[in-house]
């Protein structure tokens, strides 16, 4: 007795649908390409009921002839390629000739159609894949594709349908990606009669993303250029301030496809490593442009993925177009709360600091007389009396001097004569400003007004009050800094050193990788059963941040790459909020600030936000 069985044509037919056809949101994406394909400069897409019932598209493509319109819904009928050199280079959207086949199988299809220049057109009905009638009719040039009863006959498909809204938002979704993927056509969008978006169709990408995304999440996205190789890379990328809690907002298009790609996905979110807020990601609309033979988009049944000839190439030119646009981000000065680059302030430039060539170390009382620290912790008492807070002159707008931690050392004879404070340097004239500081004196004027709460810079500049958080601040100039390896770390001999027990993680760190802390700035050593033994930290971190910055790091070591140690060096030497600051270094702070040279924390927290006079006066019912 034979086990295996001939499946009946409408059978087979019924299977190969369940492929192509998953819920009404795949025809509406077939219908969709295929009046795109057709050279349609105007569609209209209704949908009811979630799509289960009525679903029609019309355009004003090319039509098809009576001859072509009664053999397209055959499996395999297509009229975009002949022969298999067609798969080498494919230019359409369609192209398997199996979309009208599928949908076909499992609804009534009513289908009017007139090809350009005809007299007439034509009309027909199509049930289960069968045509029941077909005849001559009049029509606009074009195509009108009605769907209806979708799965009718398939009741185990229809069971997993969701709700009507689930599967109405999910056929608008498929709407509003096409429309992106082809500005220069204009696509409406109706839902049980109510306009869901209209695109103008002037081929410009901005006024599709202001159409189908909304004027606010326009405004809060930075237009995107770049490529090589013969890869063109356009579009928008989101401020790394308007972050997403997901990636719904991720636009990709290869060539005008819409598609899901991990490639291009982690090109995107890489290029904003650092600057976006932890748990948050971009949103962007990314067209890619290359050759047709460069892509494979036969590689999966429903087109949504695709293969590159060389992924590297494509994932570079994403990655550094996207960098290149955060790094031209001049966001909209508007009247609301926001977070921006502002000008820099005239400021005294003082003397430059000694170059480091070489990592070496230095006592407390040399490093006290003659560097500068964090500028955060107040006078303490390590063992001995209260060192005296020394306050030195600024070096420079790149990198702001910063007030020295306490003096370290074991305490000093009541003889000792106390570090002389240098006298303040006479402010240049404007030539005399070099750099940074040189074109900060063209700027519009900002004016230092103090510190509020130990934690926020308070600056006013024009009709703007700007306050800055200058830990934050503080942190990313530490962070670039360090990204760029300007200089070794100064170290500092601890007298007494710091004895701490450690947690098994934290001590396993030490003992294997001793030399790791040691070019971080740190001797640290095992130290008996389960303690850990710091003999010389980096001159930046204050004595009481030591053991929670050896604990933190040893936790860093375990991460991918670099940049979270970097991140806890920079958060640890950083001035601390809640500690009060000289003003020298509040100036420093803000004019990196407002220069443009820090925008974000590490952690891609913004900086600065500012309250307009305007702002101000409605607060106070000025206005």
């Amino acid at each position: 007795m034979p086990f295996i069985n001939i499946l009946p044509p409408h059978v087979a037919d019924l299977i190969a649908a369940g492929e192509v056809v998953e819920r009404p949101a795949s025809v509406v994406k077939e219908l969709l390409e295929n009046s795109v394909d057709a050279g349609a400069k105007n569609v209209t897409l209704s949908i009811e009921r979630g799509g289960l019932t009525f679903i029609r598209v019309a355009d004003d493509g090319s039509g098809m002839a009576p001859e072509d319109a009664g053999v397209c819904f055959l499996r395999h009928a297509t009229s975009k390629i002949k022969d298999e050199r067609g798969l080498e280079a494919i230019g359409t959207l369609g192209f398997r000739g199996e979309a009208l086949a599928a949908i076909s199988a499992v609804s009534r299809i009513e289908l009017t159609t007139r090809e350009r220049g005809a007299g007439s057109g034509v009309e027909m009905e199509v049930e289960a894949g069968d045509i029941q009638y077909m005849r001559e009719a009049g029509c606009p040039d074009g195509t009108v594709m009605t769907v209806r009863d979708l799965f009718y006959n398939t009741p185990a498909r229809l069971k997993f349908m969701k709700s009507d809204r689930s599967e109405q938002a999910q056929c608008v979704a498929v709407a509003q990606r096409c429309a992106l993927a082809h500005p220069e056509v204009s696509f409406r969008c109706l839902r049980d009669g109510k306009e869901e978006f209209f695109t103008p169709g002037d081929g410009k990408l901005v006024s599709a993303c202001y159409a189908v995304l909304g004027a606010e999440a326009v405004r809060g996205m930075l237009p995107c250029s770049g490529g090589g190789d013969e890869i063109e890379v356009e579009g928008f990328v989101s401020s790394p301030a308007a972050g997403r809690g997901n990636r719904a907002q991720q636009f990709f298009f290869v060539n005008g496809r819409p598609i899901r790609s991990l490639t291009l996905q982690a090109a995107l979110e890489n290029a904003y490593k650092n600057t976006l807020l932890t748990g948050r990601f971009p949103a962007c609309v990314l067209h890619i442009n290359l050759s047709y033979a460069g892509v494979d988009v036969n590689v999966h049944p429903t087109k949504a993925e695709v293969k590159f000839s060389d992924e590297k190439k494509v994932y570079d030119a994403v990655y550094y177009s996207v960098l290149s646009a955060l790094g031209r981000e001049e966001p909209a000065r508007e009247a609301e709360i926001k977070s921006a680059p502002l000008p820099p302030e005239r400021h005294v430039e003082g003397p430059h600091a000694p170059e480091k060539k070489s990592f070496r170390v230095v006592s407390a009382e040399e490093y006290g007389e003659r560097f500068l620290s964090g500028g955060y912790a107040p006078p303490k008492t390590y063992g001995g009396a209260p060192a005296e807070r020394v306050t030195f002159p600024l070096r420079d707008c790149a990198q702001p001097a910063r007030s020295p931690v306490p003096q370290r050392p074991a305490p000093a004879p009541a003889s000792a004569p106390r570090p002389a404070r240098p006298q303040p340097q006479p402010e240049p004239e404007p030539e005399q400003l070099s750099g940074a500081l040189a074109e900060a004196a063209a700027a519009e004027p900002w004016r230092l007004i103090g510190e509020a709460m130990n934690t926020y810079i308070v600056v006013e500049r024009g009709g703007e009050l700007v306050l800055i958080d200058k830990h934050a601040a503080h942190e990313r100039m530490i962070f670039d800094r360090l990204k760029r390896n300007a200089e070794p770390p100064m170290v500092q001999s601890l007298l007494p050193p710091v004895i701490f027990r450690a947690d098994p993680q934290t001590f396993a760190a030490v003992e294997a990788e001793p030399g790791r802390f040691e070019e971080l700035g740190f001797d640290a050593a095992p130290f008996g059963e389960g303690e850990v033994i710091v003999r010389a930290a980096r001159a930046d971190i204050d004595i009481p941040e030591i053991q929670s910055t050896i604990e933190e790091l040893a936790r860093s070591f375990g991460s991918d790459g670099d940049d979270s140690v970097l991140h806890t060096m920079a958060c640890k030497a950083a001035i601390k909020a809640g500690r009060s600051s000289e003003p020298e270094d509040l100036r420093a702070i803000a004019a990196a600030v407002f220069s443009g040279e820090v925008k974000y924390c590490p952690h891609g927290r913004p900086v600065a936000v500012s309250l307009t006079k305007k702002e101000l006066d409605k607060l106070f019912k000025r206005t």
